[in-house]
């Protein structure tokens, strides 16, 4: 799906519009999407990632209308830097699973229920990405909606600090059903966020196999920024900085699978 202008608030659907931050780059793809969700007749607003302490972005959104809480996916500044601020402005509490994060109240955790705005928003640890990132699912309408933070982007793969972690978050995502609607932090919107972590297990298994050989090649002492070079030939080398990161998650898992 095509991404609206940068101020533009888009309606994926009639409980959850997505306001893109004017902030691309290579990681962050077209910017940071921050989401605004609230069942139809409710008077308040949950804003989700309400992005860089960005002045511009951040005036757009108190114009949405009533924040009655602000959400974190997880602590990376694109997502969480103007939470505090822009809670200040508009009156409202921020919540993550990191206390740290939290302004004016409690953390959440795996499995808590929110319920605001007219929707109750389920909670799910899914590390890998992050040690605190979570997703966030909601049922309206007959679809469930889910809010994957970086865990899953609209298009490409994310970037790893624990590979056993990711699997096992993968592993419960796959479990969503058939035709979850995914709000990512960046890209597009996913038509079925349960299919697409089928593709992100299958591609991870895949890039192990390429490490497992690149391994062989280069033998075990072999650096991840070597292994890089080998496996991420043929992407941009704007990305092998944090494909390195990756590698680094992957050889951690090998060593602990004993290979």
């Amino acid at each position: 799906m095509t991404h609206p202008a940068y101020g533009e608030l888009r309606a994926v659907s009639d409980a959850a519009s997505v306001l893109l931050e004017n902030n691309p780059s290579t990681m962050t793809l077209e910017g940071t999407n921050t989401w605004v969700l609230g069942a139809p007749g409710a008077t308040g607003r949950v804003v989700v990632d309400p992005g860089y302490e960005d002045s511009e972005h951040l005036d757009r959104l108190a114009a949405v209308g009533d924040v009655e809480l602000v959400l974190l996916t997880h602590h990376h500044p694109d997502h969480a830097e103007g939470a505090p601020a822009f809670a200040e402005r508009v009156g409202a509490p921020v919540r993550a699973l990191d206390p740290a994060l939290c302004v004016g109240a409690g953390a959440f955790d795996h499995d808590d229920v929110i319920s605001v705005a007219g929707l109750e928003l389920h909670v799910l640890h899914t590390p890998g990405h992050t040690r605190d990132s979570v997703t966030l699912r909601f049922d309206h309408a007959g679809r469930t909606h889910v809010l994957t933070g970086d865990t899953i982007l609209g298009r490409g793969t994310t970037v790893l600090t624990d590979l056993g972690d990711y699997l096992s978050s993968l592993r419960l995502l796959r479990e969503l059903p058939p035709g979850s609607l995914g709000l990512p932090g960046h890209g597009p919107e996913l038509a079925d966020l349960a299919a697409t972590a089928r593709a992100y297990s299958e591609h991870r298994e895949q890039r192990l196999d390429q490490v497992r050989a690149a391994l062989r090649r280069l033998g075990p002492g072999a650096t991840a920024r070597q292994i890089v070079e080998v496996v991420y030939a043929d992407v941009d080398r704007a990305l092998w900085a944090p494909a390195e990161a990756s590698v680094e998650a992957q050889l951690a898992y090998l060593r602990a699978q004993g290979g």
